[in-house]
C-alpha cells in the first residue's frame, strides 16, 4: 500500500474507525496524490517560468485557446480552458455546500466534508462504490429502483443489489425496509436512499421520514457500521403538503457514530442543465472532524482523478456563474412553477378519468415521473410498443409497470398522454 494513503487510513481510522471500516479494498488503497508530478507542480506555482504544467500557454501567460472556441463563451478563459482540480473548484465547492445548508436548514453549524465535484451523479455514485462496495457487499434499494444502479455498482464492482418492497398500502412500506436492515445479522450495511425516488416519484411523508430515520439509529445502535447513500438527484421537486422537503441527509449526517451518510447531489435535474455532467458528494458523521473529512475527500478526490481527472472546468465556471446572478432564484421559481402543473395536470386527469379497469397510479408526489401498475394480463412491452406505432406516445416499461416522465410532456397533453395509454391497453 502507498504510504500516502497509508497516512489517510490511519488518520480515518483514529478519528473515526466506522468510516475506515465501511471502506472497501480499493478505498483503503486509493490517495490523491500530494507528491510526485501534481506535488511538483504545487511547489512551482506562482513561478515567472513554470513549466511544470501539462496544458498550453500563450506568450501572455493566459491559457492557450482557439477563437473557434472563445468567441462563443463570454467568460474569462481562465474560467474555461484550464483543467479544474481533481476536487472541483474551491469556490464552486464552498459555494454548493452553502446553498445544501440554504435549502436544508437545520443542517446550520453540523460539521460536513466540503462537497467534491464529480462527472454529475453516475460518477458520484460509481465514486462511491468505487471507495465503499467489495464484491461480497451488498446495496440495499427498493425494488422500484434506477436501473443505472446495475451498471454502476453490480457490473462494474461486483456487489449485488438487494431489494426491499417499496410501497404498502399506498405509502413507504416502512416493515419492509426495517426487516431488509436486519437481514443477515450485525455488520456492514449499505443503503440506497433516493427521494424523490426514480422511478416511481415518490417522497416519504414527514411521519414516514421521521420512522427511516428511526429505523436505521436503531440499526447503527445495535453495531451494524452504515454506509447510508443519499441520492438527491431530483431534490426539492417536490409538489405535496405533508411531504418531507429536506434532504434526509439532514438527519443522517449526525445520527450515530456508526453511520456515514453520504449525499450524491448536484445540479442536473435542479437546474436543469443535463448535459453539464457537475456532481457533488458530501459526507456526514456524528463526531466527524475537519481533518478526517479532509482525508475522506482526499480518497474521494484521488479516485476522481484515477478515473476522470476532473470534471469540467466550464461547467463548474457557468454554474458558479449562475448562482452569482441575482435573478437565478426567480428563474428556478419559474421553472418549478411549471413542473408543478405538470404533476398538477397529471394528478387532475386521473382524479376525471377512470382508468382502473386497466391501470392504477403507484404513489407520487415529487419528481420528474410517476408509474402506473398494469392490469392483470395486460403486456407492457407489447403496450409500449403500440403507444409508439399507433399514438405517437413514448413511456418506459418496467415488467409491466409504465413509467411516464410527465417532467417532459406539456401540461396541455397530459390527458392526450393518459387516454392514448387507456386506449392501448384497451386495444391489447
Amino acid at each position: 500500500m502507498n504510504p500516502q494513503a497509508e497516512a489517510l487510513n490511519k488518520t480515518i481510522g483514529e478519528l473515526s474507525p466506522t468510516v475506515l471500516e465501511l471502506l472497501s479494498e480499493r478505498g483503503k488503497n486509493i490517495f490523491f496524490p500530494k507528491k510526485g508530478i501534481l506535488g511538483q507542480t504545487a511547489d512551482a506555482k506562482g513561478t515567472k517560468i513554470n513549466a511544470t504544467i501539462g496544458a498550453a500557454i500563450e506568450d501572455d501567460g493566459s491559457p492557450m485557446r482557439l477563437e473557434a472556441l472563445a468567441d462563443k463563451i463570454n467568460l474569462n478563459p481562465s474560467y474555461v480552458f484550464p483543467y479544474a482540480p481533481s476536487f472541483g473548484r474551491p469556490d464552486l465547492r464552498e459555494r454548493w455546500q452553502e446553498l445544501i445548508v440554504e435549502k436544508n436548514p437545520d443542517l446550520v453549524e453540523k460539521p460536513l466534508s466540503l462537497p467534491v465535484v464529480t462527472n454529475a451523479l453516475t460518477h458520484g455514485m460509481s465514486m462511491i462504490g468505487y471507495l465503499f462496495a467489495d464484491a461480497q457487499d451488498s446495496l440495499i434499494v427498493p425494488n422500484l429502483f434506477w436501473g443505472n444502479y446495475n451498471l454502476i455498482v453490480t457490473n462494474a464492482y461486483g456487489a449485488k443489489l438487494t431489494q426491499f418492497n417499496l410501497f404498502k398500502d399506498g405509502g413507504f412500506d416502512l416493515e419492509a425496509f426495517k426487516a431488509k436492515i436486519e437481514e443477515g445479522g450485525i455488520g456492514k450495511k449499505i443503503v440506497v436512499l433516493n427521494f424523490p425516488n426514480n422511478p416511481s416519484g415518490y417522497s416519504p411523508t414527514t411521519q414516514e421520514y421521521t420512522a427511516i430515520v428511526d429505523i436505521l439509529k436503531e440499526s447503527a445502535e445495535k453495531g451494524n457500521k452504515i454506509l447510508a447513500i443519499i441520492d438527491d438527484a431530483y431534490f426539492g421537486l417536490v409538489y405535496e403538503d405533508g411531504v418531507e422537503p429536506s434532504s434526509i441527509f439532514t438527519k443522517l449526517c449526525d445520527l450515530h457514530e456508526n453511520l456515514l451518510a453520504a449525499k450524491i447531489d448536484g445540479p442536473t435535474k435542479e437546474d436543469y442543465v443535463w448535459g453539464f455532467r457537475v456532481g457533488f458528494i458530501t459526507y456526514g458523521i456524528k463526531g466527524g472532524t475537519k481533518e478526517m473529512y479532509a482525508a475522506l475527500e482526499a480518497k474521494t478526490a484521488g479516485a476522481v482523478r484515477g478515473n476522470i481527472s476532473n470534471a469540467s472546468n466550464l461547467s463548474q465556471s457557468l454554474l458558479l456563474h449562475a448562482y452569482e446572478d441575482e435573478d437565478y432564484d426567480h428563474q428556478k421559481a419559474m421553472k418549478y412553477a411549471i413542473m408543478k402543473e405538470r404533476y398538477d395536470a397529471v394528478k387532475n386527469t386521473l382524479a376525471t378519468n377512470d382508468y382502473t379497469d386497466c391501470f392504477n397510479a403507484l404513489p407520487y408526489n415529487s419528481g420528474y415521473f410517476m408509474c402506473i401498475q398494469l392490469a392483470d394480463g395486460l403486456d407492457g412491452e407489447k403496450i409500449r410498443q403500440l403507444l409508439i406505432e399507433k399514438y405517437s406516445i413514448g413511456v418506459i416499461n418496467l415488467n409491466n409497470i409504465l413509467r411516464i416522465a410527465y417532467a417532459a410532456v406539456a401540461a396541455s397533453d397530459i390527458e392526450t398522454l393518459f387516454k392514448g395509454i387507456y386506449a392501448a391497453c384497451k386495444e391489447a
